[in-house]
């Protein structure tokens, strides 16, 4: 499975809580794309929240942040991984 970053804008004050909720949303609606949201991020200041998925593609990646409410069309393959 290919590894992804994605971005979305527009999440200014938004609390934890919020995001847990979201990315809840996320992982309810994965399993129909082959996708697994593993982690995301939040910078409430800048409005910008990050996710860390694996997926078929980037397409499908999309397809369930659009089906959960909060679709970004930044969305990064990230094939390269050191660590």
């Amino acid at each position: 499975m290919a590894k992804f970053m994605d971005v979305h804008d527009g999440f200014v004050g938004v609390t934890r809580e919020q995001l847990e909720e979201a990315h809840r949303r996320d992982l309810e609606n994965e399993g129909a794309e082959g996708v697994h949201f593993e982690r995301a991020w939040l910078d409430p200041e800048s409005g910008r929240v990050f996710c860390l998925s694996t997926g078929p593609s980037r397409e499908a990646v999309a397809r369930v942040h659009d089906k959960s409410g909060h679709p970004t069309t930044q969305i990064y393959e990230l094939p390269v991984e050191i660590g």
